[in-house]
């Protein structure tokens, strides 16, 4: 039996979005279980957002579905469409090509612990529906994401 210590694997901050994007989700880290475990086929973290953090931007993926569990404390999960609180051991699931935005924030005075799963694709768009967001995410061949301009443009 493959058992895995999540305490004891590296937590990884940051992120591949470009200033001043980059902000939101600045008191966002994970832990990457599904490459603890050799997963190659899906994605599983254990992602931790500090206080005020968001796990990103309101976006939707073409080619992954995406599914959270929220294990400790709550977070809101705001849609282009709406909000509802999740606690903990509330789900939610994103079909791919469902084009709706979405993303998580913590806007409680404690620590929010989420599972995520999703798909790991080797071709996939991102788009980001906040309108004051000028970035798409786009995946080619490759499991690693470009960070483009709505027009296409890359940032930088």
């Amino acid at each position: 039996m493959p058992r895995i210590d999540a305490r004891a694997l590296p937590v990884r901050t940051g992120t591949s979005y470009p200033a001043p994007y980059d902000e939101a989700v600045r008191g966002r880290s994970r832990q990457v279980l599904g490459d603890a475990a050799g997963l190659t086929q899906f994605g599983v973290n254990l992602m931790r957002l500090a206080p005020g953090a968001a796990s990103s931007h309101r976006h939707w993926h073409a080619g992954e579905d995406e599914f959270v569990l929220v294990l400790e404390g709550e977070v809101v999960l705001e849609e282009d469409d709406g909000e509802a609180v999740l606690r903990a051991g509330e789900a939610a699931g994103f079909p791919a090509g469902r084009a709706v935005g979405h993303r998580l924030i913590n806007r409680s005075d404690a620590d929010a612990v989420v599972l995520e799963v999703g798909t790991r694709s080797t071709d996939d768009t991102s788009t980001y529906t906040q309108d004051e967001v000028d970035m798409q995410a786009v995946k080619r061949g490759s499991t690693a994401w470009t960070m483009l301009r709505k027009d296409g443009t890359p940032h930088g």
